[in-house]
């Protein structure tokens, strides 16, 4: 069965049925492509739907925030391979990882001082991706 969500891997590697896909091999390569072939790639422990680590929680949780639904989510959990070989990719040391455009931004930590300081609004319009956090202060001012 499909698990609900836009979380299955698209492209190569992807299985059929709606399972998450597993790398057999990871290289930089593969791994190139992959943060870069969506505009919001991030690799979590668990999936958006059932994140299942606290850091990876509120990783999903900032995105759902910003109205961002539409973006990569690969499972490292599945995969031990794809655990390591992004850490190595990024040179950080730990899950979950966003990637904005193919570029490395961070963990949840970053993520959420971004948040806090409004540059993750101006990133994601970069992207060409409105934060859903501009129409609700656009409610608040109009009050």
């Amino acid at each position: 069965g499909s698990l609900g969500g836009g979380s299955n891997c698209r492209g190569p590697g992807s299985a059929p049925g709606g399972q998450l896909c597993v790398w057999a091999v990871v290289g930089s390569g593969e791994l190139d492509a992959l943060v870069k072939k969506d505009k919001v790639v991030v690799f979590l422990k668990g999936t958006p739907e059932q994140p299942q680590c606290g850091f990876s929680n509120a990783v999903v949780q900032i995105l759902r925030l910003h109205g961002v639904r539409d973006y990569a989510a690969y499972n490292v959990l599945d995969d031990p391979e794809l655990r390591q070989g992004i850490k190595d990719y990024s040179n950080w040391p730990t899950i979950p990882q966003v990637y904005l455009n193919g570029e490395f931004v961070g963990g949840c930590d970053i993520l959420l001082q971004m948040h806090q300081n409004g540059d993750l609004v101006e990133e994601l319009k970069k992207l060409g991706i409105h934060s859903a956090l501009l129409d609700e202060k656009k409610d608040q001012d109009s009050k």
